[in-house]
């Protein structure tokens, strides 16, 4: 007899209505009743144990590979086999200005230390935090009597951490098994930890270990330790044994580790600091003025389930080497959480080529300072592209180019199928279209495509019958005023091909040396020829640049400003793309949305309006 039992049913009525099947077509079983009390208990605990050993099967298959794995515990499991040192949480950092005022003083120390562990009360709008100073730093007197700390740098910042400072203390015991330990904390930020090892309990000197990562040569005596994720989110401390990445403590030693509990992105956003420390100086106490440089920022999570399944094996392909774009991508991913969103590409992508380079462009988070920048950029290159890449490729950072977009979308709607006056359908449709370059626009490497945000307009309401989308692109760039330059603006499409009956090039306003008048950039129609054209339409300057259409260039030849007329910084390019449908920037573009220049014109739809009548 044939078998009927389909193996592949998972569900518990299928199993059973699929065994009673099978034993139906059996003639032992020909005349039974298998509702009858007994049978159907029999079918139940048979069919129960099936669909039991079924789901644990396909579980544990799925839990098996790293692209089905739904266990944080798993992914771990697989992404250290890959090569991948999963981020903890980290905490958010702050720049302040200290300075104490000691000008009353007779005799003035020719410096002052501010020490390690200091610790501030940061007040944000969720709370209140602790911020500490994770090293030491020196001040000196000015000539006034005032002393202001200063950093490696000998600039007046200090770098203070949110954080909550804890210690764990491990006994090593024999060592012919291997020792674990374990830091009962899931919030520490493990690019904080610092670990000692003392000879015994009672010594007073140790060695000092530090992380794995930071290691550039490994030998039988170096002193490194890692730090991962334990499957139930707390985390192992672990060192080498002599051969795989250093010396390990010995019997009788004692382990130090201390660390901060970081409360993540929480603490982000702080602006407001005090605290309770003093410095003494001749045995009277000074308080520390306090001066805001830069709020708090660079807290986060820890990296989520669908990062480890993404970087993973990205990082398995790199083998902890920067060889393609996608392994510088993911390594500032990776150990920058300041980086909102990262660009690489080789130097045969760059514009114009120029071999034997990788560029990077970072976005960071808006609340960064320019130094904290800086020093994000030197620490990349320092631990990371000069010690990982490939020999004889340099690094050079290029900042974000924002494309912006200026839209003109006409709707037609049915005012039967709504209430909703034409002004408010309007604002209605501007709010959609910023929320879908916040949303979906937000970065590097994205892609608009009109047909996409016409959709969305569409579903918007049952009332819009059809919507229509033109669109332009503008770039700005910040000219030298009171002097003549030449200036090359790039854009990443081919722009539209000139014709005798609209301006494919036009700016923003502003004024000309020689010149009283208000002018704007705008091509001669039918030509690439840029010209300065007057608010009444005179030719100020006949020939002042021109155009590339294939190659997306905007070229001005002795370009003299004088004034922005919005008062900004900036002049605004203004292009009508070629591909009215897609526009794909590539490299270091990112997409906005300019509001001021974009609208939306509502119109009743007019056979909609005859019906009425």
């Amino acid at each position: 007899m044939a078998t009927t039992i389909s193996s592949t049913n998972l569900d518990f009525a299928q199993i059973r209505e699929s065994l009673k099947t099978y034993f139906e077509r059996s003639s032992e079983f020909a005349d039974y009743d298998f509702e009858g009390a007994a049978l159907s208990n029999l079918l139940d605990v048979l069919a129960h144990n099936t669909h039991y050993n079924g789901l644990i099967a396909n579980f544990a298959l799925n839990e098996s590979f790293i692209s089905t794995a739904q266990l944080r515990s798993s992914l771990l499991a697989h992404a250290e086999s890959l090569g991948l040192s999963v981020r903890s949480r980290t905490s958010a950092t702050a720049e302040l200005k200290l300075s104490v005022d000691l000008s009353t003083e007779s005799n003035k120390p020719s410096s002052i230390t501010l020490p390690t562990g200091t610790v501030f009360s940061g007040t944000g709008d969720d709370g209140t935090y602790k911020f500490r100073t994770l090293k030491s730093y020196t001040a000196t007197d000015d000539g006034t009597g005032v002393y202001t700390f200063k950093n490696s740098d000998g600039e007046e910042k200090v770098l203070v951490t949110e954080g909550v400072e804890k210690t764990k203390t491990f006994f090593v015991g024999g060592t012919t098994e291997r020792q674990i330990y374990v830091i009962p904390e899931k919030n520490l930020d493990s690019t904080t930890a610092t670990v000692k090892v003392y000879e015994t309990p009672t010594s007073t000197s140790f060695d000092t270990y530090t992380p794995l990562s930071q290691a550039i040569k490994v030998t039988a005596d170096s002193t490194y330790f890692t730090l991962r994720e334990t499957p139930n989110e707390f985390f192992e401390l672990n060192f080498g044994d002599g051969v795989t990445f250093g010396k390990s403590p010995e019997a009788g030693n004692k382990i130090v580790a201390t660390y901060l509990v970081s409360k993540g992105a929480l603490g982000n956003g702080v602006k407001t600091f005090t605290t309770q420390a003093t410095i003494e100086v001749n045995s009277t106490e000074h308080s520390i003025d306090i001066t805001l440089v830069t709020k708090s920022a660079g807290g986060d999570s820890k990296q989520t389930n669908e990062e480890i399944r993404q970087e993973a094996p990205v990082a398995f392909a790199s083998q902890n080497r920067l060889v393609t774009a996608a392994d510088y991508e993911t390594m500032i991913r990776t150990n920058y959480t300041q980086v909102e969103d990262v660009s690489a590409w080789g130097g045969e992508q760059a514009v114009p080529r120029d071999y034997g380079k990788v560029y990077i462009a970072l976005d960071f988070d808006d609340a960064l300072s320019e130094s904290q920048k800086s020093t994000i950029k030197s620490n990349i290159t320092a631990n990371h592209t000069d010690r990982l890449g490939v020999m004889s490729i340099s690094t050079e950072f290029k900042d974000p180019e924002e494309l912006y977009f200026n839209l003109e979308c006409n709707i037609q709607f049915n005012p039967e199928k709504t209430s909703t006056v034409p002004s408010v359908m309007e604002a209605r449709v501007l709010n959609l279209i910023q929320n879908h370059f916040n949303s979906d626009l937000n970065g590097f490497k994205k892609t608009f495509r009109k047909s996409t945000l016409l959709t969305k307009i569409d579903q918007m309401s049952d009332a819009i019958l059809s919507s229509s989308i033109r669109i332009k692109n503008q770039l700005r760039f910040e000219p030298t005023l009171n002097t003549a330059f030449k200036y090359k603006i790039q854009f990443p499409f081919a722009i539209a091909a000139p014709d005798d009956d609209t301006y494919t090039v036009n700016s923003s306003f502003f004024t000309v040396n020689g010149s009283s008048k208000t002018v704007q950039i705008q091509n001669k129609l039918s030509t690439r020829t840029l010209q300065l054209v007057a608010t009444d339409g005179t030719i100020v300057v006949d020939n002042i640049g021109e155009f590339d259409s294939l190659k997306g260039t905007v070229e001005l030849f002795g370009f003299h400003p004088v004034s922005i007329f919005d008062g900004s910084d900036s002049i605004k390019v203004i292009v009508t793309p070629n591909d009215q449908n897609t526009v794909r920037p590539m490299r270091n573009y990112t997409m906005k949305l300019d509001s001021s220049l974009s609208y939306v014109k509502a119109n009743e739809d007019r056979n909609q309006v005859l019906s009425r009548i």
